[in-house]
């Protein structure tokens, strides 16, 4: 259990110090107004690592997830804004998503360049592309149906929250016990062997870019509604939250090794020290330094990991 769970473990004991500390030095922190917004601030970090783990589980990268964030985020706010009913806009927004993440599939699997390649120059085009045509300005005047999709302010967290158990659940459950999922981890795991063994790997390289831009699309609309403007310049650093996430809760960097409740306990994790940081008096700006020194330390973790398992296969 222990040597199966070990990174799981690990985080969530990581977690639970956190929050005692917490109890005892800044108690308001579990207030129910406090732990609703840390819940719907972090859903779209949730909601992309999802797919984010399966593309690092084939040994893949997308760093361009904060340029689609915002893009779908958009998209779904004009289309409101043209009288399109709220269902069209939201699926829009979704649709827009999934274009872009088959996008990078497709330049990945079948075009054969580096996936750090690609999603690095698509992070950076589609960024400057929104920039160009919003002109910076951001969407407003949305429709009143839009906003909390038409729902009550404190209806819209059960829905949310019930929508991200649901994918939670599911995407668990498939890579466990799903021949798709298990293709995920063989091919991570050895490329090559995983195509001699009938997997067609391409098609599920690009499958696995095409789900992360759908939950991607998913994730920015469900953050759109929210408020009653989107901005053009959403999603900023959104890609480091999602990787950091994905990467401290045990998925290994270099693919084939990770659990779904990993990445939900990476995004725990990540999500409670921002705020953390707020209610015990320290300086905000040290969150991403954080972020990154978390990073830094789970792929030395995880290095030191794989060269005690290759001595023990060597002896």
């Amino acid at each position: 259990m222990r040597k199966r769970y070990g990174r799981e473990l690990s985080v969530a004991a990581s977690i639970l110090a956190l929050a005692l500390v917490l109890a005892a030095l800044a108690p308001g922190y579990f207030s129910g107004e406090n732990l609703a917004d840390l819940f719907l601030a972090n859903m779209p970090v949730l909601l992309i690592a999802l797919g984010m783990n399966m593309v690092i589980l084939t040994g893949q990268i997308d760093i361009s997830v904060g340029s689609m964030f915002a893009i779908c985020g958009i998209v779904a706010g004009v289309l409101s804004k043209t009288g399109m009913p709220v269902a069209c806009a939201v699926l829009g927004g979704v649709a827009a998503g999934v274009g872009m993440g088959a996008v990078n599939g497709a330049l990945v699997a079948y075009v054969r360049i580096p996936s750090i390649v690609v999603t690095l120059a698509t992070m950076v085009a589609l960024r400057d592309g929104l920039r160009w045509a919003t002109q910076g300005a951001w969407v407003s005047d949305l429709p009143p149906g839009f906003q909390w999709l038409g729902l009550s302010q404190g209806s819209y967290p059960v829905l949310i929250a019930c929508t991200v158990v649901i994918f939670v659940a599911a995407t668990g459950w498939g890579l466990r016990h799903l021949a798709a999922g298990r293709a995920v981890y063989a091919t991570g795991s050895n490329a090559e062997a995983a195509r001699l063994a009938g997997i067609d790997t391409n098609r599920l390289t690009f499958g696995v870019f095409a789900v992360t831009g759908a939950l991607t699309g998913i994730a920015a609309v469900l953050n759109s509604v929210r408020f009653n403007q989107i901005p053009s310049n959403a999603g900023l650093g959104l890609e480091l939250k999602v990787i950091a996430a994905v990467v401290v809760g045990g998925t290994a960097i270099t693919g084939g090794s990770g659990s779904t409740a990993g990445t939900v306990l990476g995004v725990i994790l990540l999500g409670m020290i921002g705020p953390a940081l707020t209610f015990l008096g320290v300086s905000a700006y040290w969150e991403q330094a954080l972020q990154g020194a978390i990073i830094l330390a789970a792929v030395i973790v995880e290095a030191f990991r794989e060269r005690a398992e290759k001595r023990v296969a060597r002896a």
